[in-house]
């Protein structure tokens, strides 16, 4: 009898699970995605096959399977397999599991395979306890986190572990998956008998940028909306499904920065295309857009500079107009800014030259002021001899004199030969040429 009823609670647990839980890949032959490491021969799928995990960190964004392969691992493995959630765990079940795994290795030789899913969510005095028992071989460690381990995690912990980066899955692999659950009568929504117009697939296997789980849900939704009707599903119940685009960011983790770095690098790289897209997912996922506007004040002053100096003064301008206005306006003065540097001239000299001179002066002897240079208006300055033989460069016709300023030869500021820096090279030359005419 109470078979029965244990059966029954197991059939009332599995069809309350949403659709992308129930099509969790059964072997690695319905897993799909990350062929970089799991496919035929490679170093993952090997280790699987052959039962041999050692210590290893999944690490990627939401939907791609980090989870589901922890599960197949754990269909699979000859050792015990034992589960947490950081988010729900503290140093105490934490410890059990240890303790447990460590009596089961003295006891019986079982090893354990511990699976810690949202792995980061544990702090450093957390992932120290799990030091010992991964460095001993107690259990094997397979950790699933969304965020870069080289940040998220202490580096004795990163440095004993394998570390598999996991990828957006592409659109074709969760076309085909969307298909399968339409038709799976046992796990998916077979038993609708709903037909799904190709173009329906391929919004919602696109619109989800490679999460699967994502693409899953929607496919639900917009499938028991239409259940019974004989209605198709089709572009439009497909569209209403999803309603408004969540996009894949982390203000404090990887996304902001490789954003930041991909809108910084388009505008270096003179691709205002590739700026204002970059510049519009960030504002578009919710980013300060003062942090945008501080970014690309930066940009126009080491990666235009003097070539073209409008730029630092209309990157300011929209920087001013960002902190005035705010969102959503602001977009317009921070995407003119954009355009602006990606299509200005370029010159990192202005940059380069007073990183070379603080170099200097990190590692060589610090140049004193020299006397004809120093402040000579107060009272004893004469008498030190400061300001002495100084030339004041208005008194000449030119408005130029030779005079040294430095003390010693040296050159930190090398214009390039483009946009308005052309022309500041060529004064320079002509400065230098009547440096070399007065010596004469």
């Amino acid at each position: 009898m109470k078979g029965l009823f244990d059966d029954q609670e197991r059939e009332f647990r599995e069809s309350a699970k949403p659709l992308a839980a129930r099509m969790r890949p059964r072997s690695l032959d319905e897993f799909i995605g990350q062929a970089h490491f799991l496919g035929p021969g490679k170093l993952l799928r090997r280790m699987l096959q052959a039962d041999r995990i050692s210590s290893v960190i999944f690490y990627g964004p939401p939907g791609t399977g980090k989870t589901s392969l922890a599960q197949l691992i754990a269909a699979n493995t000859r050792s015990q397999f034992a589960q947490l959630n950081a988010a729900a765990s503290g140093v105490k079940e934490l410890r059990a599991a240890l303790d447990a795994a460590r009596r089961r290795l003295e006891g019986s030789g079982e090893r354990t395979v511990l699976f810690i899913d949202e792995l980061h969510r544990f702090n450093k005095s957390q992932q120290d306890v799990l030091l010992p028992d991964v460095e001993e071989g107690v259990v094997s460690l397979v950790g699933a986190t969304t965020q870069n381990p080289f940040f998220s995690l202490v580096s004795p912990l990163v440095s004993r572990s394998q570390i598999f980066e996991f990828k957006s899955v592409p659109a074709a692999e969760i076309r085909s998956v969307l298909q399968r659950a339409l038709k799976d009568s046992e796990r998916g929504l077979g038993e609708h008998r709903i037909q799904a117009d190709d173009e329906a697939l391929d919004f919602l296997a696109d619109i989800c940028d490679g999460d699967v789980r994502r693409a899953l849900t929607a496919l639900e939704i917009a499938a028991l909306s239409i259940a019974g009707s004989g209605q198709t599903l089709d572009l439009a119940v497909a569209q209403e499904s999803i309603q408004k685009k969540a996009i894949q960011y982390d203000a404090d983790g990887d996304e902001h920065y490789d954003a930041a770095s991909a809108l910084i690098k388009s505008m270096r790289g003179s691709d205002p295309d590739a700026a204002i897209y970059w510049l519009a997912r960030m504002l578009e996922a919710g980013e300060d857009p003062r942090f945008l506007a501080r970014r690309i004040v930066i940009a126009a002053a080491e990666d235009v500079g003097n070539a073209d100096p409008q730029a630092l003064v209309l990157a300011n301008a929209a920087a001013q107009a960002t902190e005035f206005i705010g969102l959503p306006e602001c977009r317009i003065p921070l995407a003119q800014a954009v355009t602006y540097i990606a299509t200005a001239p370029k010159s990192n000299a202005s940059y380069a030259a007073v990183n070379a001179a603080m170099e200097d002066i990190r590692t060589k002897r610090i140049i004193p002021v020299p006397k004809h240079l120093k402040d000579a208006h107060y009272g004893g300055a004469k008498q030190l001899g400061h300001g002495e033989g100084y030339q004041y460069a208005h008194n000449s016709e030119a408005g130029w004199v030779d005079q040294d300023y430095l003390g010693v030869d040296r050159t930190y500021y090398e214009p390039v030969d483009r946009g308005f820096e052309a022309e500041i090279r060529r004064r320079l030359a002509k400065i230098a040429e009547r440096r070399g005419g007065a010596e004469g």
